[in-house]
């Protein structure tokens, strides 16, 4: 393993270099909003097939570590006419190390960042509990696996699939209940489906130091189907610093949960396209 390499749960403060990233237009019609600037657009840039760890550094430099690429869980393929990421979950794994891909990708900070993306589930998704999907953090520790935000160490929120297709919002911030995130659950009409393209978009607006006013923001888009608006918070600490931006796009997906009963027992696949993040263009 490349000595760059190193796993997530580690604890370790993250400090590596911003790097912002201008990339070519990707197909589908995916375009940022009126009004916002666009900070990161991710192309896979290799032929189909697994994705080596030097395509992966090419694709996303400035990355100080990775779970599941030299591992050979992470391919590049087509999903129409657009070149996507594959994550291969494993049977019986769970978390990055085990199960699927993680890695900090570094953003230029900003009070507030919006992250959107396309993701499929292969058919036959094995839901399991639960498991993770990318999302948005900040401040200069990873804050997730049980290391709650105390408003100087950081904050993240990433999308969760649960049992049977349901959805939420998985939030590590300054007033969780307790020691792991704090889940606030989609609409109970709303599932992910399996073998569909679901865009997601995900929004976040840091608070004013002192004061419980930031938000967050997530959608869902369904082919042929309104986007639905299915988290909304406008109470959120997620710091008590200034200097704690939105820095960050966590891209994680794996199952999990802390123990094996969370982890797959078929194979199953996801599959990622249309990565951009944007920030209000000031």
């Amino acid at each position: 393993m490349p000595r760059d390499v190193h796993p997530i749960s580690s604890g370790r403060l993250f400090t590596g270099a911003i790097t912002v990233r201008w990339l070519a237009a990707i197909a589908w019609g995916i375009a940022g909003d009126a009004g916002a600037a666009e900070v990161l657009r991710v192309v896979p840039g290799g032929p189909a097939g697994p994705c080596t760890v030097d395509q992966w550094r090419a694709d996303w430099p400035g990355c100080r570590y990775e779970d599941g690429v030299s591992e050979g869980r992470l391919s590049i393929v087509r999903d129409g006419a657009t070149a996507a990421y594959r994550v291969d979950h494993a049977v019986g794994g769970i978390g990055p190390e085990q199960g699927g891909v993680g890695w900090r990708s570094p953003l230029a900070g900003a009070e507030s960042v919006e992250l959107g993306y396309t993701v499929r589930f292969s058919a036959g998704f094995d839901w399991v509990k639960g498991g993770k999907l990318p999302g948005l953090c900040g401040g200069p520790e990873s804050v997730t696996g049980g290391r709650p935000a105390n408003g100087t160490n950081g904050f993240s929120v990433r999308p969760m699939w649960r049992a049977d297709g349901r959805g939420e919002a998985y939030v590590y911030h300054m007033h969780q209940p307790g020691r792991y995130g704090e889940s606030f659950p989609f609409p109970d009409d709303v599932r992910f489906p399996t073998d569909v393209p679901v865009r997601l978009r995900i929004r976040v607006t840091l608070n004013k130091p002192g004061q419980r006013d930031g938000t967050l923001d997530l959608w869902v888009g369904l082919p042929g189907a309104d986007e639905r608006h299915v988290v909304t918070r406008s109470d959120v600490e997620w710091r008590s610093r200034p200097d704690i931006l939105v820095d960050g796009l966590l891209f994680e997906t794996f199952h999990g949960g802390g123990d094996r009963s969370w982890a797959p027992g078929r194979p199953c696949s996801t599959v990622f396209r249309d990565i951009v993040a944007t920030t209000p263009d000031r």
